[in-house]
């Protein structure tokens, strides 16, 4: 088996976070890999009910969003050392768009954060779980704690 060569670590942000990317870190390091980073933003739809459901109620809402993440991104990026050319901000669906950016630039190990929810959890739709069964490369997911 040859080594990993490109892994893809994809941030949420979340109180977690910082462990998922100190494991993309660590496995980038070990294995002398290029890391590359991606945030996926949800399409956010905010309306006015008396505009209908298609039309956004602020759209600076969204840019503001979508600016602070970016900086987040760019952030973690640089306590991480990775190139700008390596970080990507997408919006759309998570799953969807992690892959994509993993096929795109032949990323051959996709590090995500889960939870392990199961039953109803689980068919709400997971991130992980998405990119895990639908990915062409491996996958990490890294089990992350809620604290009770």
């Amino acid at each position: 088996m040859e080594s990993y060569k490109h892994i893809l670590l994809a941030a949420d942000f979340s109180e977690h976070g910082k462990l998922v990317a100190e494991r993309a870190k660590d496995l980038a390091d070990k294995y002398q890999a290029k890391l590359s980073i991606v945030h996926v933003m949800d399409n956010l739809l905010i309306t006015d009910p008396g505009y209908g459901s298609t039309i956004p109620f602020d759209l600076d809402l969204t840019a503001e969003l979508m600016a602070a993440a970016k900086k987040r991104l760019a952030d973690l990026a640089e306590k991480l050392t990775i190139a700008d050319d390596c970080q990507w901000m997408e919006t759309g669906s998570p799953k969807l768009e992690i892959i994509r950016v993993a096929e795109e630039n032949r990323v051959d190990l996709i590090i995500v954060g889960s939870h392990g929810r199961h039953g109803f959890a689980l068919l709400l739709g997971s991130t992980a779980n998405g990119v895990l069964h639908h990915a062409k490369c491996d996958v990490l997911a890294v089990r992350l704690h809620d604290d009770d």
